[in-house]
């Protein structure tokens, strides 16, 4: 992507102790303000007026609503990457398409355990930088996919096309259908992701479907 970064977008991270407390309680309070009352009811002056902070204590960190957003749209990515990764060291000798089925499960997992973060991730962007942090967790899924499939003897192309980013994209494009239809990643849902994850490998690399 070439998208220029608006800074009012990011949060401003603090680096004394008391700081860092206070951004994180803003997160916390963000997040269950967002559980409560949806992005409708979303802004910093409401959550200023439940913590009990001026709102230039919380602008100073979050200098738009959106930079409160986007931090909690970053974690939840940087939260499911670092689950996935743990999980894929568990998985060294089953098949490739147990592999596939069982890191579409821990992703939906991971989902539905963390609802507000569900709810920005798969609702849609809610600015480029939303976009920005979903392409590069994608991007990096799709390495961990390919490295899966090339420990197996697996050569998966990144050039012309990357399979295997394109096929963690179809099935996160699964997962959001499931969340705009039911705000969750329903079983029905997350079958449909592996399958059309696997499919796609499959045609890709010339395989055969178990």
């Amino acid at each position: 992507m070439n998208i220029a970064v608006d800074q009012r977008a990011l949060a401003r991270l603090p680096q004394q102790q008391r700081a860092i407390d206070r951004f994180e309680l803003v997160l916390q309070e963000a997040q269950t303000l967002l559980a409560e009352e949806g992005l409708a009811g979303f802004s910093i002056p409401a959550v200023a007026a439940r913590l009990g902070y001026t709102r230039a204590s919380i602008y100073k960190f979050f200098p738009t609503p959106y930079a409160v957003l986007n931090e909690l749209v970053r974690r939840h990515f940087a939260g499911l990457e670092q689950t996935l990764v743990a999980d894929a060291a568990q998985l060294a000798r089953r098949d490739w398409q147990d592999v596939v089925r069982a890191i579409v499960h821990a992703a939906a997992a991971f989902h539905n355990e963390h609802p507000t973060g569900m709810m920005l991730a798969l609702g849609g962007a809610v600015t480029d930088e939303s976009y920005r942090s979903y392409e590069l967790t994608v991007r990096h899924l799709g390495g961990l996919a390919r490295q899966l499939l090339q420990a197996r003897g697996l050569t998966v192309a990144a050039e012309p096309v990357d399979v295997a980013t394109l096929a963690v994209d179809v099935a996160t494009t699964c997962f959001r259908h499931s969340y705009i239809a039911h705000r969750l990643i329903t079983p029905d849902y997350e079958r449909a992701a592996a399958d059309v994850m696997i499919d796609f490998l499959a045609r890709q690399l010339g395989l055969q479907k178990a």
